[in-house]
């Protein structure tokens, strides 16, 4: 089916857009069967997800029935919660050996150290700038609307004071922590920098052996590199279930009233974030001639799946075949898109500098511009050292707060917002390593150059 909308795609989109909203309006006005109207739309959006035979409507629809299910009957919703960290459970189990297949074939395949050395140190290159900027747009931003000014924190919170800070993240910390000191524990771990490192040395030995002992162990990787692609493609039919359920729970759990709650900060990070796309990965796109639009289209599901989860790694198989898929080398992909979700967590890094902000405002701490700078080039640090560590952006709140001596009960009342803020930043995150791929692609060369394995389209096509 073609890519365009047709006549009969836009008579259920249109109208089950429409109910959906209509049933919203309904609802805030507390008229009888607001409800009726809102499982119409979602029906009617079901129905178009139906006719256009692709996952990415499916992923859609099921994130809006989701949020529908956990706002109708939340305690029904918080039980669904196994069936997103099952679908969680099976996409870390592709991440490892699809990431260290791809880079030993990459660099070893090819032979050519030097190149991947310039690819390396371009990657790095636009990583910082782009980080550096996303610093710059959160601090900007959350000076401007003084989102943490006058907070009232509750008395409750108070019980937190008893939680630990973590220690402050230092540099040889974050070096250390980059290269693995046992393959099978990182990729228990879900170490995903450890691994890239561990295949980027492998890869550079393996390209130095003779062709016949080189030779098989890279049949060997080449093979599992498609074994995983195709085993990405077969898990991918569960994400509907997966996304929809995270959804579910999110908003049975939390509830959509949590939008009254610091919705200043809220809105202050969702408009830093557009900020952020607007300028700067959209020029960065228009400087290095990325086909924007075929961009747009390949990046949309992972993009949903990182939204609706809030967790950057489910979206990873499927943004490597779709950046694959758009033209980017497998070679590029297996080594930018790793490498950034360590060094180029873009929305993450806006975010941070956002909630650090917010927090010495909520306490009443002035901070000079050139505190507020220190605490930046803090952060560029530890927003990069704790890479794989579940909550990390708690972590590296916790580490700032502890640093720059801040009290910590303005992170946990941010708490009663975060997943809201996470499923954004990460969306953000997932977009800016897309991104990445494509424009190192376009430096070196060889955006277009090679054809995209026909597992690959499969599994996009589906």
């Amino acid at each position: 089916m073609a890519n365009g909308f047709s006549r009969k795609d836009l008579v259920l989109l249109g109208p089950g857009l429409a109910t959906l909203a209509l049933g919203a309006v309904l609802q805030l006005l507390h008229v009888p069967y607001a409800l009726i109207a809102r499982w119409i739309g979602v029906a009617l959006l079901a129905a178009f997800a139906v006719r256009r035979r692709s996952l990415t409507p499916w992923i859609f629809v099921a994130m809006i029935a989701g949020a529908e299910l956990g706002f109708d009957a939340p305690h029904f919703a918080v039980g669904l919660r196994v069936f997103s960290d099952i679908f969680l459970r099976l996409i870390k189990t592709i991440v490892a050996p699809l990431i260290l297949a791809t880079l030993v074939v990459g660099i070893a395949g090819h032979g050519d150290l030097k190149g991947v050395g310039r690819m390396g140190i371009k990657t790095l290159v636009y990583f910082e700038v782009v980080t550096t900027l996303a610093l710059g747009i959160g601090l900007l931003a959350i000076n401007i609307t003084k989102a943490g000014v006058g907070l009232a924190l509750p008395a409750a919170v108070n019980v937190v004071q008893a939680v630990a800070a973590p220690p402050p993240t230092h540099w040889d910390d974050f070096l250390l922590h980059i290269f693995p000191e046992n393959l099978a524990k990182s990729v228990a771990e879900g170490q995903i920098l450890q691994v890239a490192v561990f295949a980027v040395f492998f890869g550079i030995a393996l390209a130095t052996l003779s062709e016949a002992k080189r030779g098989p162990v890279l049949r060997l990787c080449e093979s599992l590199s498609e074994v995983m692609f195709r085993f990405t493609n077969v898990v991918m039919y569960f994400a509907p279930i997966g996304v929809g359920a995270a959804m579910a729970y999110t908003v049975g759990h939390m509830g959509l009233g949590v939008l009254v709650n610091l919705g200043k900060l809220l809105l202050t990070l969702y408009g830093a974030l557009v900020l952020f796309a607007v300028a700067v990965l959209l020029p960065a796109a228009m400087l290095f001639k990325v086909p924007i639009a075929r961009f747009i289209a390949a990046v949309a599901e992972p993009a949903t799946i990182a939204f609706a989860t809030a967790t950057s790694e489910a979206a990873l198989p499927r943004a490597m075949e779709q950046m694959e898929a758009l033209g980017v080398p497998r070679r590029i992909v297996a080594f930018v898109i790793p490498a950034g979700y360590s060094f180029n967590l873009d929305g993450s890094t806006l975010y941070l500098a956002v909630a650090s902000i917010f927090v010495a405002q909520a306490a009443g701490i002035h901070m000079s511009l050139g505190q507020q700078l220190l605490m930046m080039a803090t952060l560029v640090l530890t927003s990069k050292g704790v890479a794989g560590v579940p909550r990390a952006t708690l972590v590296v709140l916790l580490a700032t707060a502890s640093t720059f001596h801040l009290p910590v009960e303005p992170i946990f009342v941010i708490l009663g917002i975060d997943a809201l803020m996470d499923m954004a930043r990460t969306m953000v995150n997932v977009v800016g390593n897309c991104l990445a791929s494509v424009v190192v692609a376009q430096w070196e060369g060889v955006f277009g150059t090679e054809l995209p394995d026909e597992i690959v389209l499969e599994g996009v096509e589906a």
